[in-house]
């Protein structure tokens, strides 16, 4: 078997997940007039050049939207802007406010899983791995407990939602649709506006905290600006997080000899996480708008031309890795994208890194065997730049 998933229902268009090579590393889609470039060297020069692969798409979008709606979500912005943001967000990110999630998490942990302990068979995602995260940037960003439940409902809007990419008459036919996602963006910003100001007033060891106070070169982040950040951190900070933990429990289901490896030595953990990221990439697909014409593998794509840097394919490009659809748990070196490549490296890698190897090992503390139920199949989501299971029914046996 090549793929955990050959029997399952993953994205029609994720090739690369069934073991499948693409006819060509770079090509045009011209109904929905974008590029798919699918190698590993030609994705990793991409996300490495900002210069001439623009991270500001909206420009090229046909549906023009108020730029308030992303205005300081250093994700949509290049240098120098995107250096003087990601530089204030960065210096949010305070050791001591790490070092605070990285004392909670198996507190967490152990409340999420005592909370399911005498249920032989749960779904992993909706009772574990999706509340984990969740809980962890709340903390982080200091929402108060009784408002998880309100971000829990906008990450499932989200979700439902889907995110396919539509040709340009699609898109400008689709306007309801789009005016709905939009008012869950702008309900969410108001929340966070609000946060933002009673921070303001009064400082907590948050992360609102610290960008309400952060400054660079005597700048500060304003309202608009902060809202849009944690708009960004939230959802990456959840959703990517939550599919990382589902991913890997589901591989460690679909290769046994690769679980009796993780669960006899625990040092192999951390490997285990990098190669579930290779493996199967929470974030598959990257967008950028061309600022010159650019030549990339031997392919001139013009000027203002969007284009799509399928990482989870290049993740599996056999001129990169070796066996690439061999699931090793000790592959080295494993130089994936799963967390993207340049300046627009993950913000959060660290905290992912971190709750993924907790969480992985206290499974595996906690159930000596836990595996896929043959009657409950996995779902994934159905997003085009995502892999990562939706729901993941599992038979556990408590040690």
């Amino acid at each position: 078997m090549t793929s955990p998933v050959d029997q399952w229902g993953i994205h029609p268009d994720h090739f690369w997940l069934r073991g499948e090579r693409p006819a060509e590393q770079i090509s045009y889609d011209d109904e929905l007039k974008i590029w798919n470039v699918y190698g590993y060297a030609e994705c990793a020069e991409i996300l490495s050049n900002p210069k001439v692969f623009s991270s500001d798409m909206m420009r090229l979008d046909p549906i023009k939207l108020d730029e308030a709606i992303v205005e300081g979500d250093f994700s949509h912005t290049d240098p120098p802007q995107h250096r003087k943001l990601r530089g204030l967000v960065d210096h949010a990110f305070t050791p001591k406010l790490v070092a605070r999630l990285e004392s909670r998490v198996s507190t967490v942990i152990g409340e999420l899983l005592d909370e399911i302990a005498d249920r032989p068979r749960f779904d992993l995602m909706k009772d574990f791995a999706a509340p984990l995260p969740l809980v962890m940037i709340s903390d982080l960003m200091g929402v108060p407990a009784a408002d998880r439940a309100l971000l829990r409902t906008w990450m499932d809007k989200m979700l439902d939602g889907g995110e396919e990419f539509e040709s340009p008459e699609e898109q400008l036919a689709g306007q309801e649709e789009l005016e709905q996602e939009l008012s869950l963006l702008w309900e969410m910003r108001d929340y966070w506006r609000d946060l933002a100001v009673a921070r303001r007033a009064k400082p907590q060891e948050d992360l609102i905290s610290e960008l309400v106070a952060a400054e660079i070169d005597g700048e500060r982040l304003n309202d608009s600006q902060i809202s849009n950040i944690c708009n960004r951190l939230m959802v990456n900070g959840h959703l990517t997080t939550a599919m990382l933990i589902g991913n890997t429990i589901l591989c460690l289901d679909a290769f046994p000899d690769q679980n009796d490896r993780a669960r006899a030595d625990r040092s192999l953990v951390p490997g285990l996480i990098e190669e579930s990221m290779r493996f199967m990439s929470p974030i598959c697909g990257v967008g950028r708008a061309t600022n010159t014409d650019a030549k990339i593998g031997g392919t001139v794509i013009p000027k203002d031309q969007m284009l799509i840097a399928w990482t989870g394919a290049a993740n599996r490009d056999e001129r990169q890795f070796a066996d690439p659809d061999t699931f090793d748990l000790e592959r080295t070196p494993n130089a994936h994208l799963g967390l993207g490549r340049g300046i627009h490296f993950c913000v959060g890698r660290q905290l992912a890194r971190m709750e993924g190897k907790a969480a992985i090992n206290a499974l595996l503390d906690r159930y000596p065997s836990i595996t896929t139920d043959p009657d409950r199949p996995p779902t994934f989501l159905q997003v085009v730049d995502a892999d990562g299971v939706d729901t993941l029914p599992v038979i556990a046996s408590p040690a």
